[in-house]
């Protein structure tokens, strides 16, 4: 058997010198969940990640797919390993700087809006409400889902549609300040995104919340209840495990 990990290892070692340094920070991205103590990511394999899509930036050829892997990076980092506020802060403010200066390199790129509007809906959690209503983040937000929408309605399974009903349902209403946010049209397209492509528990976890907002418990009780008989995505192992958290914690509050 050691003999048999050592060849294995090896073997790990020559394919990952032989790769492009876009298609190692990928591959290390790709097991960003390994290692992982419940919620808790281990920080090595997606600081390792960063490193190689930070040099991969640099080459023009592979620029946009790195910027975007790193856009994924800074978000997971800030979500799953990051243990402080001000930790948090750092990785979700490199994700709205780098995601910032590629939206001017590629203003018709759906995977530079979508992770652009992941890191920048996170800082807005992070910073709060009223700094994110002064930056005019809602704004931002709808603007650019309408925008992943025209390029691609289908990216990240009708993540524009997500992204538009996400904003809709989580701004607050400020008289002459934010006036447009609506729970119907919140519904509506996040009915829309969860019907794009396969629904995901990130989608399933808004729908419902969107349904109850609407007046319809029943239905947000049900979808949520569905949701946590679904098996854990291998692909997103701690984006569902919190999602999974956070329907189960939803059930308990509405019941």
């Amino acid at each position: 058997m050691k003999s048999v990990f050592i060849c294995t290892l090896l073997f790990t070692s020559v394919v990952m010198a032989e790769i492009t340094h876009l298609e190692r920070g990928i591959l290390l991205y790709g097991k960003r969940a390994d290692n992982a103590k419940g919620l808790k990511a281990d920080t090595q394999l997606i600081d390792q990640s960063i490193t190689e899509l930070l040099k991969a930036y640099k080459i023009p050829e592979d620029k946009l797919d790195a910027g975007i892997y790193l856009l994924r990076c800074y978000y997971y980092k800030g979500k799953f390993i990051s243990d402080s506020d001000e930790k948090k802060k750092d990785m979700f403010n490199k994700g709205k700087s780098l995601g910032e200066k590629m939206i001017a390199l590629y203003p018709r790129s759906a995977a530079v809006y979508y992770w652009y509007l992941v890191n920048l809906g996170s800082w807005s959690e992070i910073y709060g409400i009223l700094t994110a209503a002064k930056e005019g983040v809602a704004n931002t937000m709808q603007e650019y889902a309408k925008k992943i929408i025209d390029i691609d309605s289908t990216y990240s399974d009708g993540g524009g549609y997500f992204m538009l009903g996400a904003v809709h349902l989580k701004s607050p209403y400020i008289p002459f300040i934010l006036s447009w946010p609506s729970d119907e049209k919140a519904l509506k397209y996040l009915l829309l995104a969860y019907n794009t492509g396969d629904a995901t528990p990130n989608q399933t976890v808004y729908l419902a919340r969107a349904f109850y907002a609407n007046n319809q418990k029943e239905k947000a009780i049900s979808l949520l209840t569905s949701l946590l008989s679904q098996d854990i995505s291998e692909s997103y192992k701690l984006e569902d495990i919190d999602q999974h958290k956070v329907a189960k914690e939803q059930l308990n509050d509405w019941k």
